[in-house]
Order: C-alpha cells, then sequence, then structure tokens
C-alpha cells in the first residue's frame, strides 16, 4: 500500500498522487459494545472490500479490547504522508483513543494487515497526570514523528480543549502540545496545514454533557462550542478564536483542503446544519463564512417540532473537487461540486435511512426544500435502522464507504433501533465527472449479525491511508 518508489516514506508524494493508488481491499472499522445490552469489549474489526474476493463484504478479524466500556471512536496512525520523505518511518501502527474511558490502544496492522493485534495500551492516568486531559478524539501523526491526539475533556469531565503528544516509537506521553493554561474552552477535531504555519481545532461540548446524549437545553447553558481555534504551528500559541455564532454552533470535522498550499477549507457544523468555509484572509489572520445550509423540516411525533439535518461528517476527495456530508437526522449523504470555493453547488444526494422514513412515526409538516418522505432504505431484505454518518472514500473517489452510528450514547437516543439491530456498513458509487450518488445495492456488511450480538460500527480506515487520516506537507 505505499507509494510505488524505493527510499519512500509511509504514503504518497501528493493527494494527486495517492488518486492513482491501489483499490482498498480492506477496512478497518472500531465496533462498539457500550450503551447496548451486551456486556463485552469493543473491538476492532477488519472487513473485506475486495469484490473479487470469496469473503467480500464480511468481518474477517475481531480484535477485542482488553476492558469494557472503551467507547473506541476515531483512529489515526503512528505515519503518514506527512512522513513521506523519511524512509525510516513505516505506516504498521493504528492509533485508537477511547473517547469515554480515555484510553490509547496502539494496534499492530503492519505484521499482518489481515489480523491485526495488541501493540501497547496508553492508561488514561498518563492523560491525567501528564496532560490534565481526557476524551481523547483525533489523532494524526506529525513530520517530527510524533503522534497529537485532540481531547476534549479534563479528567473531570470538564470542556477542555488541549492536546497529548506521543512519542511515535515508543508510544509514551510526552506531554501537552499546547502551552500550560492555554487549552481552547472545548475540544474534537483538528487538521493543520505547516506551509501556512496554522493548525485550526473544532468544539463539540464538554463531555459530562453529552455522555449520555444530547440536551438541546445544555447547548443555551454553555455546555457547546461554537467556534474554530486557530494556532501558531510553530509556536503552539492560539492566535483567534473564530466564533461561527448561533449558525455554526457544534463545529465537528474540519478538513483543510488536500492541496499543502491551500489556504482555506470547511467545517461541518451540526446542530443548524451548516457548512463554513474558513480562509486566510489578506491581512493574514483567518476569517469563516457559511457557504451550505441544510434547513430544518416542521415535524410531527418526533422530540422537537423543528428537525435539523444534523451535519456530522464531512470529507473532500483528494482532487479537492467534490464535498460530501452526512446529514444523520434528516437520513441522508450529499455531494457538493466545490470547484467553485465560495458557491458550491448540489451535485449528488442520496437517503439512506434517517429520522423521516416514510415508515416512521415522524410527519413532516413543512420543509423549505420540497422533498417528499424518503422511503425506508433497504438493502438484501434488511431494513437499516439508523441514519448514515461516517463517511470514507476510495483514493480515486469513485466508491464512498459508509456506517450508521454517530456515538452510543446518542445513538441509543435518537435511534434505538440500531442499540437493538446494530449498526450497518454502505457502499455508494460516486460519479466523478458530473457528480451524483447511487447506492450499491450488491454490498452489506450487517453489524447486527455479529458473534456476540449486535454492535455499532463507526469509522472507516483503509491500511495505506486515505483522505481523512492524511495531511501532505
Amino acid at each position: 500500500f505505499s507509494a510505488s518508489c524505493s527510499g519512500c516514506g509511509p504514503g504518497y508524494r501528493s493527494p494527486l498522487d495517492a488518486m492513482k493508488g491501489p483499490r482498498e481491499e480492506i477496512i478497518y472499522l472500531p465496533c462498539i459494545y457500550r450503551n447496548t445490552d451486551t456486556l463485552k469489549p469493543d473491538y476492532l474489526a477488519t472487513v473485506d472490500v475486495n469484490p473479487k474476493s470469496p469473503t467480500y463484504c464480511q468481518v474477517i478479524h475481531r480484535l477485542p479490547m482488553p476492558n469494557l466500556r472503551d467507547e473506541l471512536h476515531h483512529s489515526g496512525w503512528n505515519a503518514c504522508s506527512s512522513c513521506f520523505d523519511d524512509p525510516s518511518k513505516k505506516r504498521n501502527y493504528l492509533i485508537l483513543p477511547s473517547l469515554i474511558s480515555s484510553r490509547v490502544y496502539v494496534v499492530d496492522v503492519g505484521t499482518d494487515p489481515r489480523a491485526p493485534k495488541i501493540h501497547k495500551m496508553v492508561e488514561p492516568i498518563e492523560l491525567y497526570w501528564k496532560c490534565g486531559l481526557a476524551n481523547p478524539h483525533t489523532s494524526h501523526c506529525l513530520a517530527s514523528g510524533q503522534i497529537m491526539i485532540s481531547c476534549m475533556g479534563d479528567p473531570s469531565g470538564n470542556a477542555k480543549g488541549g492536546f497529548v503528544l506521543l512519542d511515535g516509537e515508543t508510544f509514551e506521553v510526552i506531554g501537552n502540545w499546547e502551552h500550560q493554561g492555554e487549552a481552547a474552552p472545548f475540544g474534537y477535531d483538528f487538521w493543520y496545514q505547516p506551509r501556512h504555519n496554522v493548525m485550526i481545532s473544532t468544539e463539540w461540548g464538554a463531555p459530562k454533557a453529552l455522555v449520555n446524549g444530547f440536551n438541546p437545553a445544555h447547548v443555551k447553558e454553555g455546555h457547546y462550542g461554537s467556534a474554530l481555534n486557530i494556532w501558531d504551528w510553530t509556536t503552539h500559541r492560539k492566535l483567534q478564536r473564530l466564533d461561527l455564532g448561533e449558525e455554526g454552533a457544534i463545529p465537528l470535522e474540519v478538513r483543510f483542503l488536500h492541496d499543502p498550499s491551500a489556504t482555506e477549507g470547511y467545517v461541518g457544523c451540526a446542530l443548524n446544519s451548516a457548512i463554513f468555509r474558513f480562509y486566510k484572509t489578506a491581512k493574514g489572520d483567518w476569517a469563516a463564512e457559511k457557504v451550505i445550509s441544510v434547513p430544518s423540516k416542521k415535524v410531527e411525533g418526533w422530540m422537537l417540532p423543528e428537525m435539523p439535518g444534523l451535519i456530522t461528517d464531512i470529507l473532500i476527495s483528494l482532487d479537492d473537487r467534490y464535498l460530501y456530508f452526512s446529514n444523520w437526522l434528516h437520513g441522508d449523504i450529499r455531494q457538493y461540486d466545490i470547484t467553485d470555493r465560495r458557491n458550491p453547488r448540489l451535485v449528488g444526494q442520496v437517503f439512506l435511512g434517517g429520522s423521516i422514513v416514510s415508515d416512521g412515526p415522524v410527519r413532516v409538516l413543512e420543509d423549505p426544500e420540497n422533498q417528499q418522505q424518503p422511503r425506508p432504505c433497504i438493502i438484501k431484505g434488511k431494513h437499516i435502522p439508523g441514519s448514515p454518518q461516517m463517511l470514507q472514500l476510495s483514493l480515486d473517489g469513485r466508491r464512498l464507504y459508509v456506517t450508521t452510528s454517530l456515538y452510543s450514547g446518542w445513538d441509543k437516543q435518537f435511534y434505538p433501533d440500531m442499540i437493538r439491530e446494530g449498526s450497518a456498513m454502505m457502499q455508494i458509487d460516486v460519479d466523478t465527472v458530473i457528480g451524483g450518488l447511487t447506492l450499491n445495492e450488491d454490498f452489506l456488511v450487517d453489524f447486527g449479525k455479529e458473534p456476540d450480538g449486535p454492535v455499532l460500527a463507526h469509522e472507516l480506515r483503509y491500511p495505506g491511508g486515505d483522505c481523512t487520516s492524511d495531511i501532505w506537507l
């Protein structure tokens, strides 16, 4: 899966080189039992996605964690394309932070990519005592060889947006990336762009507030974030807190354009379903503007009279041409042409479940987009519970993989049937010429049929890196 040149490090020389990389054959997904009826450890599933394989669409390996109720969530690498110039580096360890237990697992996927094994565990007290942090979320590898993990809380469950550094060889906790006392008020995701000496981090909410579900009153009480935090990549100082206001409440996934010289990117803001474009201004600071808005629908039979789309995951194709995102409440995935960066154009949309399906309890009374309530999503006879959430795009941009679980505590609140029946992994065929999304009805991984009972599968990773793991310098 590494680039086809001798003496090169992991990944690819450029995003456009990565587009010519090999087709994905296996995918790693964290599978979560926390908040389900099964008292078993979370595990890392390896799924075969090679259509020529006899085990196509099957879980071919399961690596259980040694603890209960970790809440595995996102994953990252010990090395990626940011280390491409260092032939001594190999992409052979997957970093698995646990959102609730605050453990970090280091998984060896290099020895046998089809049968990962645990290499090391970083215990929560390492994060608590050395960094004053907890609830680790996103991990990225750095060109220095270190691994950086964003955190959402302090050890008491209050909001705190700091960053943990791990040694890339020993995986020991080195300490904080940010200076003492300079953590952001909230934490979640981050992305860095060294050519412009910048890192941008986002804000979900206080772990204590969101752990058991979403309470709208907590937004008014200030337990959720609404800003982008702009950091100096070299000095680790915070330069700006860019408040996106009410429309930008709960900014989650942040994606710079893949082109390392780009001075702009996009962030998905969950609560009011907006995509903001952030960019460097002529005077050298950073600003943001709303470029996409998914209107809420007036409904009956739901917890509130208005249902937002709830944009949860976003990604950008490696050629920086298309932006994709999921509306986890409405139930659709959208594809936008972002060639004109300030004016994205909707070119593809597909519904895969969600809260407004025509056979469900919710009636749409008023929809500014005048869309009919979608039919339920049925693949190979399976009525898909839940709604599209995590996304991963093939390197060539032609296949979009989707899972349905957001976070076990919110799954339980919004989609209790998914807790009972397990989540699903689906695949969408993408028209990369003019845009367009079509469900592949021959592809389904049903996580309701797992040996220990229905499970919640979350983020998707390819062994050779992908468009949400790799950063180019």
